[in-house]
């Protein structure tokens, strides 16, 4: 039993030490969680402008600020997002295009603040670099054409950002990220793009497109949880994961208020944990399924574990670094059953083609191909493992 339960140990410090970001190998820093609603939720709260209290952001559900702002007239919905942008713009549930006018605003009132940072004498040079980054983030964010359906800049900073048109789409998806993501380095190019949420949903929404050209799609890029920083034990445990879920079933429960249709939700690596953790909260209103790539584990042993109606889809690259992580749960570290697994239960699809861990939604691989079928309920287009009863029988779901 003592050299069962040493291995054991011995495998969660390798997890420990291996389960890492998508887009490098540093050593890992211990990460706070952002929770809780945005800045600006003290002047919502004391807003006496309608004569009545307004929803309070930190407890009240997605339904009841959907049906708050149903009974609001244009003019009062907007002057409610031009004086509490931070606040509108996070709230899920919210009208989508509401949202998108409150982000552009808090992106310009913080990159306003950020300039004037950057030009303060009694500010460090080291406040003035940090500072200018921002302020040229915040920028490149507000860019034309951008529809930013989330921005909060505490901490590394979250967002969620949409491709296509929302509030008329037949096929929608998010994608949850993994480590080393958040407001700085959730877009861009480079080698690692297609690990990046939004050279995910870039990259899947063409090639939606490409097999179902009349089809209205759009997909969601979702930062919306802080993610672990390089290698260390934030990648190896839950903490972050348990802080994320959360967010991610409100986040999900708020799309569906606004009508929008239950979307394929894309998990990818650490990304998958959070979705393990949310995923008994979830309806097929909220999710038409799950489909986790390069997961870790979703520190759960099967899927009837994980106690959700949302079909689950997994796939792993046979090349992929993530398949050297020992699939352990113990004592806190490792994040149990690979779902890409026979014994796990998911319907696992094939992505020999994939180029790595962040290579899933390259274009041209059968990964993204499955991806793209799976989103827009062509189910039986999608190549199964051979290992896979489920995934044969996917089409009937």
């Amino acid at each position: 039993m003592k050299r069962r339960l040493k291995r054991a140990l011995i495998a969660a410090t390798l997890a420990a030490a291996t389960v890492g970001g998508t887009t490098g190998l540093a050593l890992g820093n211990e990460q706070t969680p952002v929770t809780g609603p945005a800045p600006g939720a003290a002047a919502w709260r004391a807003d006496g402008s309608l004569g009545e209290p307004l929803p309070d952001p930190a407890t009240a559900s997605p339904k009841r600020i959907a049906s708050f702002f149903a009974g609001l007239t244009p003019h009062e919905r907007r002057t409610l997002a031009h004086r509490h942008p931070l606040t509108v713009g996070n709230l899920d549930g919210a009208p989508v295009k509401l949202r998108y006018d409150a982000n552009r605003r808090a992106l310009k009132a913080e990159r306003a603040s950020a300039l004037r940072t950057a030009t303060d004498p009694a500010r460090t040079v080291q406040d003035h670099r940090r500072a200018d980054e921002k302020a040229e983030r915040y920028g490149q964010l507000l860019a034309p054409g951008r529809q930013i359906l989330a921005f909060d800049p505490r901490g590394r900073g979250q967002v969620a950002e949409v491709f296509g048109d929302l509030p008329h789409a037949d096929r929608t998806a998010v994608m949850v990220p993994g480590s080393d993501i958040d407001l700085a380095t959730f877009d861009g190019g480079g080698k690692n793009r297609y690990g990046k949420p939004v050279g995910m949903a870039k990259s899947l929404r063409a090639g939606m497109a490409e097999r179902q050209p009349g089809t209205r799609t759009a997909v969601i890029a979702w930062v919306g949880y802080t993610t672990p920083v390089g290698l260390g034990p934030d990648a190896a445990t839950g903490r972050l994961a348990e802080a994320g879920a959360p967010r991610l079933e409100r986040f999900l429960h708020g799309l569906a208020r606004t009508g929008a249709p239950a979307p394929t939700v894309f998990c990818h690596s650490y990304g998958s944990v959070v979705c393990g953790g949310a995923a008994d909260g979830l309806t097929r209103r909220d999710a038409a399924n799950l489909v986790v790539l390069g997961s870790p584990g979703m520190r759960a042993e099967s899927v009837s574990a994980l106690r959700t109606p949302v079909p689950v889809w997994a796939t792993r690259d046979p090349g992929d670094w993530i398949g050297k992580v020992p699939n352990v749960q113990v004592l806190g570290l490792g994040h149990g059953t690979d779902p890409a697994s026979p014994g796990f239960g998911a319907r696992v699809v094939t992505s020999a083609k994939a180029d790595g861990h962040a290579g899933y939604f390259a274009p041209g691989t059968d990964s993204l191909a499955n991806f793209s079928s799976i989103a827009l309920g062509s189910y039986g287009s999608v190549h199964c493992s051979a290992a896979s009863e489920e995934c044969s029988h996917a089409h009937a779901h």
